[in-house]
């Protein structure tokens, strides 16, 4: 981070330096790179160095190149880095996203507290709208565009680098990036041998081993390998997790001007899940009753008692179980034992989805290359959930959870829940398994020329095809021998056993084509760039249960879509310390499967249509020369046209279930953006973010609503012009506070305040003419209280007499270290939770972010 030089005769000169004593590491970054023997400080006396050839990364250079990561005083765009140190410092085993909370504008929480299970937002943008891509390669879901994080397990410890680009972001795929861009790099192979081991600790039982090893250069090739094992309690109630994780780089120096780079990772793994949002009364009554707008009467019991609830351990999709029961589960043909022998979830997941790569980079002269990344993704796996005539236990009013001794009874016997004679062995209720099986391939490829003047070109395409297997099948008959179904329009009723496909079977497919022309033109002054981009998608669904009419499968075939992409910005440095950037772009992207067809019932959205974004950004960049105080400044407005959302699932007033399609859904986010680094000393630095933002809608929306699949569509109208965008809060900060008290023992503490958190409405609470008053102004949505929290991070890593190999660490961290109680997700008058429908704290369902909880461990490297 300090200015720099080398010389034709191998000394490398480092400019800036304060006096102290420091360890200069130098990493030779690619395959052919020249020489370092010695190192020259040029600065104040009394400075001294120690001297030491890192070991570096051969492949990190063409990864950080295909990602296009944005570059300090090159780029024109809004972006945050963490680094490997930070990942370390700052990680605790949790999911990769929450690490970006110290970032401006983005919003990662654990949703229902299960691990794997946490969501980011970025200037209001959900993961729909915010690219995620490990090492170039975009991991969003081709159908819908979520991610799920439990699919990437274990990626924290294999990263090298996280870089947060925000708004349209330098990225020149056509990916979803309106939020921002996610942009992960992985470790790439090292040039030494060597390896690590990680042993850690944390609450409830989390035990997780991580050990790696990198062969080093064995002639032209080169090998590193990670593994993780974890499990665990989890903080809710049955929020249980399992799973391994593994990461394998290799690398081939073809030649000088060749090289192929390997990636592989996966993360098999099960956990329980908490996915219902919650009456709040549902978690801590108390908590309820101390907010202004919660009824008290919403927190009563059927005997009219006001409890406390378990607080953030309360979980809807957990309960016990007689251990007399012994039921085996299944998963397609595989039957095994249940996880607890005392207690069963209604909800968990199990999922494998492995990615690899096949980078090839070529540099065939020194202005023009050649970049390809061939990779495959697989996922095999799914979700839990229950079917049929349940039977549920309302003594935990207002909520509810399953009975499953009640169901065990009720399957195994000659009654129903009603008392009515019913076969001996028939399951009234089950599990299910909803799965989703599925397989991608695709290639991208960036062929850069690099002109005489200062002028560089770039042209790319991007090909994607994808096909997934949506099923359910029968998980655990709870007590019973079959289960009657006669969702198989082809088969009518039959009896299922376990692992028999029940309810949907359908197949999807998804194919994406893109490609893109980037110039920019840069001097040690600007950078100017510009880029175009186009994008068609076709899909197609498949349903193996429905019939078309003519005894054949329903095939559902929409025509394709086509998107496009325009991008501009320019950056000019005022000084060496100050520089200025302004960039806008318009957007037209397709829309995602889910609002072009309701796959599950076979209906198409005739009117679906391309979602439209126009952002324009500018902001400041104040660095000084020996990088002590960083200083980011930036703007943003962001125009949403014609986006199109399904809800489903819904409770109409009937307390039946409704799919819900809204068309031509606009919003306007704008705000403003700080983020600051200040080293005071060489024992204390100090950093920080901030957002402000104002995010709302603009318009009421037409839809449409369809209560079964045999149902007429009706039409819908909805009130939400002025409604505050939900689902993270717009007023944000982060401030931290890092010491370095001796050598080798880093302490930090951080801590974060949120306000202005207003709640996401759901389609079904926003039809009544009466939530505008005469004034045209909407009833506002349900505001969560604001909060802080504060975490501590911990790390001493020991001095050289006493190490274990070349390096050995201790690290202690603590979250939520005041045990606070506090809101992080909410919905508006719930169709399932809520109590009188006037958008208050009683009428909200939400997920409590979880209390206090440790990770402590060590590590040592060799």
């Amino acid at each position: 981070q300090f200015g720099a030089l080398s010389t034709a005769d191998g000394t490398y000169v480092i400019i800036g330096l304060p006096p102290g004593s420091y360890r200069v590491e130098v990493r030779l970054i690619g395959y052919n790179t020249g020489r370092v023997d010695r190192v020259v400080v040029a600065s104040a006396e009394s400075t001294t160095t120690d001297f030491l050839m890192g070991t570096a990364a051969i492949a990190l250079d063409a990864l950080e190149v295909f990602a296009t990561r944005a570059v300090e005083r090159e780029t024109p765009v809004a972006f945050s880095d963490v680094n490997k140190e930070q990942l370390e410092q700052q990680m605790a085993s949790q999911d990769l996203p929450l690490v970006m909370n110290v970032t401006p504008s983005a919003y990662a929480t654990e949703s229902g507290g299960a691990k794997g299970d946490s969501r980011i937002n970025v200037r209001g943008f959900n993961q729909r709208n915010v690219a995620v891509m490990i090492n170039g390669v975009p991991v969003n879901d081709m159908e819908n565009g979520w991610v799920y994080w439990s699919n990437w397990d274990g990626i924290g410890d294999a990263t090298s680098s996280i870089q947060m680009q925000r708004g349209l972001s330098a990225v020149n795929l056509a990916t979803p990036s309106i939020g921002g861009t996610l942009n992960i790099i992985t470790d790439a192979t090292a040039l030494a041998p060597g390896g690590g081991l990680k042993q850690e600790f944390g609450s409830e039982g989390y035990i997780k081993t991580t050990g790696s090893l990198a062969t080093g250069m064995v002639g032209d090739f080169a090998f590193s390998l990670q593994g993780t094992y974890q499990d665990g309690n989890g903080l809710p109630n049955g929020a249980w997790n399992t799973g391994w994780s593994y990461y394998l780089g290799a690398s081939w120096a073809i030649s000088t001007k060749n090289r192929l780079d390997l990636f592989a990772l996966g993360a098999p793994q099960r956990h329980g899940q908490r996915l219902y949002a919650q009456n709040i009364a549902a978690y801590d009554s108390t908590f309820a009753l101390s907010l202004d707008s919660y009824d008290p009467a919403a927190a009563r019991d059927p005997d009219g008692y006001i409890e406390s609830r378990d607080g953030h351990d309360f979980n809807e999709n957990w309960n016990t179980v007689s251990e007399s029961y012994t039921g085996q589960q299944a998963a397609g043909s595989s039957l095994f034992d249940r996880k607890l022998s005392g207690s069963l979830n209604e909800r968990e997941n199990f999922f494998h989805k492995p990615q690899v790569n096949l980078n090839w980079h070529s540099q065939f002269s020194s202005s023009l290359s050649l970049s390809t990344v061939s990779y495959y993704s697989g996922g095999n796996g799914g979700g839990t959930g229950t079917l049929g005539d349940f039977e549920w236990d309302y003594s935990s009013q207002p909520s509810r959870i399953a009975d499953w001794d009640g169901n065990v009874r009720i399957n195994s016997g000659e009654l129903d829940d009603r008392g009515d004679p019913k076969p001996a062995g028939r399951s009234d209720g089950i599990l299910r398994n909803s799965r989703n099986n599925q397989w991608t391939i695709g290639l991208i490829s960036k062929l850069k020329k690099q002109f005489d003047s200062p002028l560089t070109m770039e042209i790319g395409v991007d090909w994607r095809t994808a096909e997934i297997d949506h099923f359910r099948e029968v998980r655990d008959l709870l007590g019973g021998n079959y289960y009657l179904s006669d969702d198989n329009e082809f088969e009518g009723e039959q009896q299922r056993q376990l692992g028999d496909l029940v309810d949907y079977n359908f197949t999807n497919t998804v194919d994406w084509l893109g490609g893109f022309v980037q110039a920019e033109y840069s001097t040690s002054k600007y950078t100017v760039f510009g880029m175009g981009g186009l994008s068609t998608i076709k899909y197609k669904s498949v349903n193996h249960f429905l019939d078309d009419g003519t005894g054949n499968e329903l095939v559902m075939n929409p025509d394709n879509y086509l998107g496009g992409q325009i991008k501009a910005g320019g950056l000019y440095n005022l000084t060496d310390q100050w520089g200025l950037f302004v960039n806008a772009g318009y957007i037209s992207k397709v829309p995602n499967l889910d609002a072009v067809m309701l796959d599950e019932i076979g209906a198409i959205n005739p009117n679906a249509q391309n979602e439209k974004f126009y952002s324009f950004e500018g902001g400041a960049n104040y660095g000084s020369v020996d990088r002590s105080l960083v200083l980011n400044l930036n703007a943003y407005f962001t125009q949403w046209n014609d986006r199109t959302i399904t809800f489903e699932n819904l409770l109409d007033e009937f307390g039946d279930e409704s799919v819900v399609t809204l068309l031509g859904l606009d919003a306007r986010h704008m705000g403003l953006e700080a983020e600051l680094n200040w080293r005071l000393s060489n024992i204390l630095t100090l950093n920080g973010a901030a957002s402000l933002a104002d995010w709302e809608y603009t318009d009421d929306v037409s839809g449409t609503v369809r209560s079964d699949p045999g149902a007429p569509i009706e039409p819908l109208d909805l009130f939400v012009k002025g409604l505050k965008v939900g689902d993270a809060p717009q007023v944000q900060f982060v401030y931290g506070a890092t010491v370095f008290p001796t050598r080798g023992l880093f302490v930090q503490l951080l801590g974060r305040t949120y306000a202005k958190n207003y709640s996401q409405f759901e389609a079904l609470g926003r039809d009544d003419p009466d939530d505008v008053d005469g004034s045209g102004n909407v009833v506002q949505s349900w505001q969560a209280p604001g909060y802080t929290t504060f975490d501590a991070h911990l790390q001493f890593a020991f001095p050289e007499s006493f190490r274990l190999g070349n390096r050995t660490m201790l690290f202690a961290h603590v979250l939520n270290m005041f045990n606070s109680t506090y809101i992080i997700d909410s919905i508006d008058n719930s169709s399932f939770n809520g109590w009188d429908d006037d958008h208050d704290a009683d009428d909200a369902e939400v997920h409590l972010g979880l209390g206090t909880r440790f990770n402590v461990g060590v590590q040592f490297n060799f």
